[in-house]
C-alpha cells in the first residue's frame, strides 16, 4: 500500500479536518443503525467513498448492507464493505471467509475498497475478548491472511491506537501490508500504533452533516481510484 505514496497523517499534521475537506476525499461509514442514506444527497455534499458494515463474527448479516451497497454503487461512490470481528467467538479464519461469502469480497472493478477488519472494544465483556496479546496478533494474521489468499489483497485494520496497544501489546506486524483505518474523534490524528507510518483512513467524528461516522482519506482522488484497483 506504501506504492500508493499516500499523504503523511503525521501525528499533529492536521490541525481540523475541516481544513483539509477540500484537498482530500470525505467519506462515511455507516450500518444497520442508518437504514436509509439518501446516496445521491450525500454524493451531492461532495462525499465520495463510503463503507458498509456487513458482518459480525459467523452468525450476524446486517439487512441494511445489500440495500446501503446497491445504493452507494448507483450513486457514483467507491464502496466498500466491513466486518465486525469477534475473536472470542471462533477462528479468525472462519470469521474471514464468513465475511467473503456475505459482501466483503474484492474485486479491481476501481469502485471497490479492499475489505476491512474492524478490530476494537468488546461490546460484551472483556476489552480484549480474553485473548492475550499473541493470541490477538495470532487471530487477526489468520484472518488477514485468510483475505488475503482469497483476494490477493490485504484488508484494511479498523482501530484505535488505544485499543490496539492494550489488546496487541502494541503489535508492528501488520504495518507493512495492512491499510490502516484508525478511530479518533478529535481535531487531529494522534499517535498510531505501531507498525505503521501513517493512516489511509481516518474516522475524525462519529456524527456530522453526513450519516454515520464522519471520514478522511489520506491522499488525493486518484490515489483512492488507485486502492481500489490495487494498482
Amino acid at each position: 500500500m506504501k506504492s500508493l505514496a499516500l499523504l503523511s497523517f503525521a501525528a499533529a499534521a492536521l490541525a481540523s479536518p475541516l481544513e483539509t475537506r477540500q484537498s482530500q476525499p470525505q467519506g462515511i461509514d455507516v450500518s444497520g443503525f442508518q437504514p436509509n442514506v439518501n446516496w445521491n444527497t450525500v454524493k451531492a455534499n461532495g462525499l465520495t467513498f463510503a463503507f458498509i458494515k456487513a458482518t459480525e463474527g459467523t452468525t450476524f448479516i446486517s439487512s441494511s448492507f445489500s440495500s446501503q451497497y446497491t445504493g452507494a454503487t448507483s450513486a457514483g461512490f467507491i464502496r466498500g464493505a466491513y466486518h465486525f470481528a469477534h475473536p472470542d467467538s471462533s477462528t479468525g479464519a472462519a470469521q474471514a471467509n464468513f465475511f467473503l461469502a456475505h459482501g466483503g469480497g474484492w474485486s479491481a472493478d476501481g469502485i471497490t475498497l479492499p475489505g476491512v477488519l474492524d478490530i476494537e472494544y468488546n461490546p460484551n465483556g472483556a476489552e480484549c475478548y480474553g485473548l492475550s496479546a499473541s493470541a490477538m496478533v495470532s487471530w487477526i494474521k489468520d484472518f488477514s491472511n485468510t483475505y488475503h489468499s482469497a483476494t490477493g489483497r490485504f484488508p484494511i485494520i479498523y482501530t484505535t491506537t488505544d485499543w490496539w496497544t492494550t489488546c496487541t501489546g502494541n503489535s508492528a506486524a501488520f504495518g507493512n501490508d495492512n491499510p490502516l483505518w484508525i478511530a479518533r474523534y478529535a481535531s487531529s490524528i494522534g499517535t498510531l500504533p505501531a507498525g505503521w507510518a501513517f493512516a489511509t483512513f481516518w474516522q475524525y467524528a462519529d456524527s456530522g452533516p453526513n450519516p454515520g461516522d464522519q471520514d478522511l482519506f489520506n491522499g488525493d482522488a486518484a490515489g483512492l481510484k488507485r486502492m481500489a484497483l490495487g494498482s
